[in-house]
């Protein structure tokens, strides 16, 4: 059949028409709700018609401010979707020719806020420069989502309205633990903006590393960023250097790479606050400059972790505060950050105590203690910054003993420190560890993870946060600055593991300090992760994914075993295997629905983008076993179980035999006697659990610290050693009736708990209950 030349040429223009018409319908019946743009614009309104995107691309802008937010775009639309372009200062801009537009208007809302229109051309408008920078990384985002064709980008029709909640958007990263480049700190600084953060904490010195060159103290940088190399050892069990040995481990930043990057921040509107230690995390200096501690001792850089943290400037020695206020005025010369960090964490004391000078500067300055001394300490730092125009920030530890006057509060242990400053009038900055510590697990699944310093905290826990305390009134709540995500590195050794343990929690929590909360929505933010995620990728920039959820190490069953997985995104794909090679996608099985084994076997799963990234690989074998069977009871019984209560001090459980038999008792559930001590104790608990029905049963003890639980004398769950509260699962196969149930439990010190929790065949889980536990009668 012929065709004529006009219908061929045709062909084109009306696939491309259709492909613009359904795009625009598509992104219409979404609603701004799923618009792909993390964080969240605060109002979009989208409109019928679409706009078509100049090629060559052409960007107006009508001030020199915004030249670089122009080039900025230019270089970013040529690495993502390989556009050319070019940018040009003029008044005149051409109407009504898919041409982008930069302008400056004193109408926008807010300081920091811009004002996108897309119809004939694109226009965004800022009130300041910073304004417009952030509309552009609006802007990226959506022409990266745009679709593909070879002839045009069409975006639909819509007017943006957006400006950020809090005017502090952070993120931290510490380089002393390990040190990061001048390129990675930049490549850093990018992902920040991409993330419209506006605040760069840098951590450069600890007691691992100082990193920042100060040329009136040379020392600090050729002993104090160096350490013997015990990279191949654990953090908290490292070898000190040895006598004679020399420092080859870490590095530091030369005042020109300092100046280079401040200036790569400021031109991305990023403000980067120093943090430098003091009073403690001090080590690297004073193995530098001995003389400024309390001992005068010689010291080495650490090569892993120390605690506790008791190397500390010595307080009652003017000298000291010499050296600190020189150091500083170099810091102060090299950032121009209204602030300045100067740590105030984790100080132990002891040093302090024993030091005669410090003793006489508590006496002569009529101070109750040492937790007065420190903050004598913080208020002579922050009144030499305040002469120089600088505000101090200090970690909440710097309300022990009285707050300086003017110091702005980083709250991270916990919220309490927050809201105690800003009800007394403070500045303040939440990064609870509970929800900001990035160098937290992100996944429960720590076998197949990185190793991490503990804890857990998930993109889904990250999103929940509200950085004002609800026990703030609405008056007090203005003192919240905002919030920023902390990144400790002492576990994280490169760039791409820092991007790792980052992202996307980094997302999340840009999305927390710049959206409106009424317009936050966890199912929204996911379903927008997805393209954000390709953005990420593109930009060779390494995050997370989740490994499908639903396997445990070891599955046990009985007859046979549904297997049930979860995706923790609303995209990508779940395969797996069942002869324990890696699943790929197109070769393995692709999970749909929950299916049933029935065989002995290993399975092996992943989760795939569809860029091409994964998950780790999750494994579990699949294990065939009997159930235990249930004892035959003559004795009478009646609820409860039995305790036997010790004292003394121990660190595991396996030297329960140290302790002394203090008292016993009887219990009506497996938890801690009311009467205790504080610490320093053990607890063993006894009795019979009454099985409803025979199958796999799962036991998880939580307790702070160490554990064990047994069922008929087999070890079920080992939750042993010093730590907080944690909570450690296991499985066996019971038949029903009466099994001989068992607790083993110590308390070290700091705060004590336990729970014993429940689930199986029609058990969701729970506490186990008392009317299924029991005891002999006749031995009372």
């Amino acid at each position: 059949m012929l065709i004529s030349r006009k219908v061929i040429i045709l062909i084109p223009f009306l696939i491309l028409l259709m492909i613009t018409e359904c795009y625009t319908l598509h992104r219409k019946s979404e609603g701004s709700n799923h618009l792909p743009v993390i964080p969240r614009p605060v109002s979009v309104k989208l409109l019928a018609d679409s706009c078509r995107v100049t090629n060559p691309l052409i960007i107006y802008y009508s001030d020199e401010e915004l030249s670089y937010s122009a080039e900025y775009l230019l270089d970013r639309l040529a690495t993502l979707r390989h556009i050319a372009g070019q940018s040009r200062l003029t008044s005149v801009i051409p109407p009504g020719n898919g041409a982008i537009i930069l302008t400056l208007d004193k109408e926008v809302k807010h300081e920091e806020g811009y004002r996108l229109a897309i119809g004939e051309n694109l226009q965004l408008a800022g009130r300041k420069p910073q304004g417009v920078f952030y509309g552009v990384q609006t802007l990226i985002q959506l022409i990266y989502d745009s679709g593909d064709s070879a002839n045009a980008i069409v975006l639909p029709a819509m007017e943006i309205e957006d400006f950020p909640r809090f005017s502090w958007r952070g993120m931290h990263l510490d380089v002393s633990r390990h040190f990061f480049d001048k390129e990675f700190i930049k490549k850093y600084l990018d992902i920040l903006a991409l993330h419209k953060m506006n605040t760069f904490h840098w951590h450069l010195t600890d007691d691992q590393g100082w990193r920042i060159e100060i040329k009136k103290y040379p020392q600090l940088t050729e002993i104090g960023a160096w350490r013997a190399d015990r990279e191949s050892m654990p953090w908290n069990s490292r070898t000190p250097q040895e006598p004679g040995e020399k420092a080859t481990y870490g590095g530091f930043y030369t005042q020109e790479d300092i100046r280079e990057i401040v200036d790569y921040a400021a031109r991305r509107y990023i403000t980067i606050v120093p943090e430098i230690e003091m009073p403690a995390h001090c080590s690297s200096a004073l193995a530098a400059y001995p003389q400024f501690s309390c001992t005068g001792k010689v010291l080495t850089v650490p090569t892993g972790g120390i605690w506790p943290v008791a190397n500390l400037f010595c307080a009652g020695n003017d000298s000291t505060f010499i050296f600190l206020q020189d150091v500083l005025r170099e810091v102060m010369e090299l950032f121009p950050s209204q602030y300045i960090h100067i740590g105030g964490d984790e100080a132990e004391k002891s040093d302090w105590r024993n030091c005669p000078k410090c003793q006489q500067r508590i006496k002569k300055e009529k101070l109750k203690d040492e937790n007065e001394l420190q903050s004598y300490f913080i208020q002579r730092i922050e009144k030499f910054l305040n002469q120089n125009n600088r505000i101090l920030i200090g970690w909440d530890e710097i309300l022990e003993g009285g707050l300086a006057d003017n110091a702005v509060v980083m709250s991270w242990r916990g919220i309490q420190g927050g809201i105690t400053a800003a009800k007394m009038k403070h500045q303040v900055i939440m990064t609870p560890s509970s929800h900001c510590y990035f160098d937290y697990y992100q996944s429960w699944d720590r076998e197949i993870e990185p190793l991490a310093i503990g804890g857990y905290i998930d993109l889904r826990k990250v999103y929940s946060y509200e950085p004002i305390p609800k026990e703030l009134s609405k008056k007090e709540s203005k003192f919240i600055l905002g919030a920023q995500g902390n990144v400790w590195t002492e576990f994280i050794l490169s760039g791409p593991h820092v991007e790792y343990m980052a992202l996307p929690r980094m997302s999340a929590l840009s999305e927390v300090v710049w959206t409106p909360a009424e317009l936050r929505q966890e199912n929204s933010f996911l379903v927008r992760l997805s393209a954000f995620l390709n953005l990420l990728h593109d930009l060779n920039v390494n995050y997370h994914v989740p490994a499908p959820a639903g396997l445990r190490k070891e599955m046990i069953f009985i007859d046979s075993l549904k297997i049930e997985l979860t995706n923790p995104f609303p995209f990508g794909e779940i395969w797996y295997t069942l002869d324990g090679n890696d699943p790929q996608p197109g070769k393995s099985y692709r999970y749909i629905a929950p299916f049933i084994i029935s065989q002995q076997s290993e399975i092996r799963t992943a989760l795939f983008l569809n860029n091409g990234k994964k998950s780790m690989i999750k494994s579990a074998k699949i294990i065939r076993k009997s159930p235990r069977p249930s004892m035959s009871l003559r004795q009478e019984l009646e609820t409860g179980v039995r305790y036997k209560y010790f004292k003394g001090e121990i660190a595991s459980l396996n030297e329960f035999d140290h302790l002394n038999l203090y008292t016993s008792g009887i219990l009506n559930q497996l938890r801690l006697p009311a009467e205790r001590a504080d610490d320093h104790f053990g607890l063993i608990l006894q009795g019979y659990l009454k099985i409803p029905v025979t199958g796999v049963y799962f036991f998880k003890v939580l307790s702070d610290d160490g554990s064990r639980l047994f069922i008929d004398d087999e070890l079920v769950v080992n939750n042993d050693g010093l730590h907080d509260m944690e909570a450690v699962e296991g499985q066996i196969p019971l038949e029903k009736g009466f099994h001989f149930i068992q607790i083993w439990y110590f308390e070290a010190s700091g705060a004590e708990a336990l729970e014993v929790r429940l689930k199986g065949p029609g058990i969701v889980e729970k506490e186990i209950p008392t009317e299924m536990l029991f005891r002999d009668k006749e031995i009372d």
